[in-house]
């Protein structure tokens, strides 16, 4: 294993070495929010298959009354919430890897927020509407 020189030129700054910061400015930041987001997203997932199988059987009411009680209901934000976000990171860099022209990038990056946003704030309105009886 060849280890790095320690008279051989550095390209990066002092500060941007001890805050392990790449070109970006921010890919650390990125990669750790997509792993915590994961982890998360798997005890999430398994609270939600729990609920959906306590659902089965039951009458459409039972299901509104569950599914609208507030424990239900925040399990199911910070379901959908994590969710939305993890999916917005995950597609941000697929997006930032393989779109290489300056104008699709940034249209690109744009419909992923729009669309990430969107999907977030429908299942969040779905969730609220059975919670508050609206």
């Amino acid at each position: 294993m060849n280890a790095p020189h320690s008279n051989a030129p550095q390209m990066r700054t002092a500060a941007s070495r001890v805050r392990g910061l790449g070109a970006a400015r921010a890919g650390t930041m990125d990669f750790w929010h997509q792993r915590v987001t994961a982890v998360a997203g798997i005890v999430l997932t398994i609270a939600l298959i729990v609920i959906a199988l306590s659902l089965l059987g039951r009458s459409h009411a039972a299901v509104v009354q569950i599914l609208g009680s507030p424990l239900v209901a925040i399990i199911m934000l910070l379901f959908i919430f994590n969710s939305a976000y993890h999916m917005w990171i995950g597609m941000q860099e697929i997006i930032l890897d393989y779109v290489h022209a300056d104008k699709y990038k940034f249209l690109s990056l744009m419909a992923n927020t729009f669309y990430a946003i969107a999907v977030g704030l429908a299942c969040a309105f779905a969730i609220l509407k059975l919670s508050f009886g609206v």
